[in-house]
């Protein structure tokens, strides 16, 4: 990966050797694995055995969740937060989990569309609940710097399962509880 960043950087007509430049292929290469190690993580390593015997039958709610992701047509980040939330039948997750399973997901290269039905299918496969629901809210480089360069646009997409996408107030009490009625 070093060397492909090194090539990228010549081909925009840059020095290798400037100062400045002499160690960035090392470093964006690390970067750039930091930011795609979602392909690295196993569900089972996130999840941890974090999933609990529970009475709890109430919607659960993790809302703001901050994700970092990448486009898979640009390369070029998008920025935003996940609302998720889910409807216990005898197991909630860790709190902590429901964010680090965001961010296994976020971090790969994909489009929002995609994240947003992973996260609810994931969620959803590992509790067993009634019904997941998950909105994503998210500002896209690809927008902002290229293209047609409009810098206020967010995207929002939307995934709901079970309870949350057959009954009007389970998917009506989750946008509320958002701020998104």
């Amino acid at each position: 990966m070093e060397s492909a960043f090194a090539t990228i950087i010549q081909s925009v007509g840059e020095d290798l050797n400037r100062d400045g430049l002499r160690d960035t292929p090392k470093r964006a290469a690390k970067a750039f694995e930091f930011l795609t190690q979602g392909y690295r993580q196993s569900l089972d390593e996130i999840v941890n055995n974090a999933l609990f015997e529970s009475d709890c039958n109430e919607m659960v709610v993790v809302n703001n969740i901050e994700l970092y992701s990448m486009c898979e047509h640009h390369m070029l980040p998008f920025i935003g937060r996940a609302h998720v939330a889910y409807l216990p039948q005898g197991k909630v997750l860790g709190l902590s989990k429901v964010a680090r399973i965001v961010d296994m997901f976020a971090r790969r290269l994909q489009i929002q569309e995609t994240l947003t039905v992973q996260i609810a299918e994931t969620i959803q496969s590992v509790t067993g609940a009634a019904g997941v629901g998950v909105i994503i809210e998210a500002k896209h480089l690809c927008m902002m710097m290229r293209g047609v360069e409009k810098q206020n646009s967010v995207m929002r997409t939307s995934a709901m399962r079970g309870t949350f996408r057959t009954d009007s107030a389970t998917r009506s009490e989750f946008l509320s509880l958002v701020g998104h009625d």
